[in-house]
């Protein structure tokens, strides 16, 4: 377990002794959000744009928390705590000390004042913090990136090792400067691997989460247009992503890179890493290769796999056939790992986090595919293409009278990719959908080019927000319908899903 004496050899230096007033205390959680403080806590106060984290050291250490780190200007804030400066020198501050969680629940009251850390940084500081910890811990990193499916393929890996080691995957999408560190200094010696996302937002970001968590295995998912607008061309964003199989240890040490060899632009990374290249795709140019997909709707997905002279058939829970490839990540991923077939096939069982998407009863006893959690172009695409295989494979009695409805939000940080990217979206609705809902200003690029590939104008229904939404479709839907509601992130379709459910319980 991290303790106080590891926050200031990680920040202090392991040449200077923790003076013995301090304490060696037990760290039970490191946080940010000074709310989820509670007893020996941890608390980071950082600067954001709405408001400033040193503000609320106070609420933190009355909810418990007996540590923080922050910046200098803590010191102006009139706590009564032991500061530790940047070079190890003490400043006290005295004062009546704060209440505790540990008083509210009847254990023995504090009496020691709170212990703040001050770096110039805070942000710095935690990563800092968080690269001290990784390097005392013996477990192997695996890291992922791509534009589309890392949430997923860490669920994926994260259940296929954990059939034999003892794993720590990140919570959520916990993958930038902030959320990375955070999962690394939950760390513990039981942990014998770690699988984590690595998110982008500019040139260096990969690279610096690598030089924290010291992946040994890497896996890049896929190259698109998503923050086409930030980085200004897809070669660009190739080569950002880059930056994890260029920091993985070379093949002698253990170091692989798990590269999709059906995008040529993450194919072309192997030739920037010195760890050991595996590629998975469609083809048999590839170590590993899957064919004979078959979508079974809602009920999963069947395929063969293709390792050496090996053939396998698998039917596993995951929906879309684009599901393969997440399947075979994982069991790549498994492979480099040393684990059997049986494992592999085990973990690829195991649903646990792998469904981004939810399929819930809607108005009307319709059936509701909630994929809001975020939208690209090819993740769009992906889910049109789950909807047609749920109506294909549809064995219900109403067969031939189940509809296919999407509601399809705005996409956004396409940059020139922009325009394009919603037509094609549009152009598969028209082949798939009997009836399409496009929401935002930029999703009329979706209904246009939908209307100009053959849907009637009765069944198209561009509106501008989603409460819009909510009234066509509370007219529209009908017993039997599929409805798939997807978008991106900031656009909340959620609240489409949600309010169609209420619809149904008013019903009942």
């Amino acid at each position: 377990m991290l303790q106080r004496s590891h926050v200031w050899q990680g920040l202090i230096g392991s040449e200077t002794a923790m003076p013995e007033g301090l304490g060696n205390r037990p760290i039970t959680d490191v946080l940010i959000d000074s709310r989820l403080a509670q007893a020996d806590s941890l608390f980071v106060a950082l600067r954001g744009e709405k408001t400033d984290g040193h503000l609320y050291l106070g609420d933190a250490f009355e909810r418990g928390a007996s540590t923080a780190l922050a910046e200098p200007h803590a010191l102006e804030m009139g706590l009564a705590a032991r500061f530790v400066m940047p070079d190890g020198t003490l400043l006290t501050i005295e004062g009546p000390p704060a209440q505790t969680s540990a008083q509210v629940v009847g254990q023995e009251p504090r009496v020691a004042l709170p212990v703040v850390f001050i770096v110039p940084d805070a942000v710095a500081g935690l990563q800092r913090l968080a690269s001290f910890w990784r390097s005392q811990m013996p477990a192997a990193v695996i890291a992922i990136t791509g534009s589309v499916g890392k949430t997923t393929t860490k669920e994926t890996v994260a259940n296929v090792l954990a059939q034999r080691f003892t794993t720590l995957r990140s919570s959520g999408n916990l993958n930038n400067e902030l959320g990375l560190p955070l999962v690394l200094l939950h760390l513990s010696p039981e942990h014998q691997r770690v699988v984590l996302e690595m998110g982008m937002y500019a040139s260096g970001e990969i690279a610096r989460l690598c030089e924290i968590a010291r992946p040994r295995i890497g896996i890049v998912t896929n190259i698109g247009p998503t923050h086409l607008e930030r980085m200004g061309s897809i070669e660009r964003i190739a080569k950002a992503k880059a930056e994890l199989v260029q920091a993985l240890p070379p093949a002698s040490e253990g170091g692989i890179a798990l590269l999709n060899g059906d995008d040529p632009l993450v194919r072309a990374m192997g030739s920037l890493t010195r760890a050991r290249v595996f590629s998975y795709g469609l083809t048999e140019s590839n170590d590993l290769w899957a064919d004979e997909i078959t979508s079974e709707g809602l009920e999963g997905i069947r395929f063969r796999f293709h390792y050496r002279k090996e053939i396998l058939h698998l039917k596993v829970p995951m929906l879309g056939r684009h599901s393969v490839h997440t399947a075979m990540r994982g069991a790549a991923a498994g492979l480099a790992e040393g684990l059997s077939w049986t494992e592999i096939i085990n973990g690829l069982q195991d649903v646990r986090g792998q469904l981004r998407l939810m399929v819930v009863s809607g108005l009307r006893d319709a059936t509701l595919i909630d994929d809001t959690y975020n939208a690209s172009p090819a993740s769009m695409l992906a889910a049109l293409n789950l909807l047609e295989d749920i109506i294909k494979e549809s064995g219900t009695p109403r067969r031939d009278e189940r509809r296919s409805i999407a509601v399809l939000g705005e996409m956004f940080e396409l940059g020139s990719y922009e325009e394009e990217g919603h037509r094609l979206v549009g152009g598969r609705a028209a082949q798939v959908v009997a009836k399409l809902v496009t929401v935002g200003e930029r999703a009329r690029w979706i209904a246009d080019e939908a209307l100009s590939s053959g849907m009637q104008p009765a069944d198209v229904h561009p509106v501008g927000n989603n409460a819009d939404a909510v009234a066509i479709l509370q007219g529209l839907m009908r017993p039997g319908d599929v409805v798939l509601i997807k978008g991106s992130r900031s656009a909340a379709m959620e609240n489409i899903v949600d309010a169609l459910s209420r619809s149904r319980s008013r019903e009942g």
